[in-house]
């Protein structure tokens, strides 16, 4: 199962970092379209946020792949501030979009209180 953790900052609710873990093993490697979307959704918001932001998220990755970690940096405020986190409340529109129609695949779990100041 693929599990998503999102980290909301307590004060203001604007997200602090995510971590996505696991596999969904719903069908064989390479034809498993839940895994191919989830991976999608995550690694085109990190990808635009780099293009798009002055101030790329701070990423952990593993390379066989099951595992992604973004962090806000700190340094974050303004205009960038604005946009990044539009962009990674998108990814998680998208990812609940996919656990409604795959909930037993993918589950998504939202935390407040993870970091004092995003």
């Amino acid at each position: 199962m693929i599990r998503l953790t999102i980290v909301r900052n307590e004060e203001n609710r604007t997200i602090h970092s995510f971590e996505l873990s696991g596999h969904a093993n719903a069908a064989e490697y390479g034809e498993d379209i839940v895994c191919a979307g989830v991976s999608a959704v995550a690694i085109g918001t990190v990808n635009a946020i780099e293009a798009l932001c002055e101030q790329p998220l701070t990423i952990q990755s593993e390379d066989d792949g099951g595992y992604l970690y973004g962090e806000v940096p700190h340094s974050w405020t303004g205009r960038v501030a604005e946009d990044g986190q539009l962009l990674l409340e998108g990814m998680v529109v998208a990812l609940k979009s996919i656990q409604q129609s795959y909930d037993e695949f993918i589950h998504v779990i939202e935390i407040s209180g993870g970091a004092d100041k995003c």
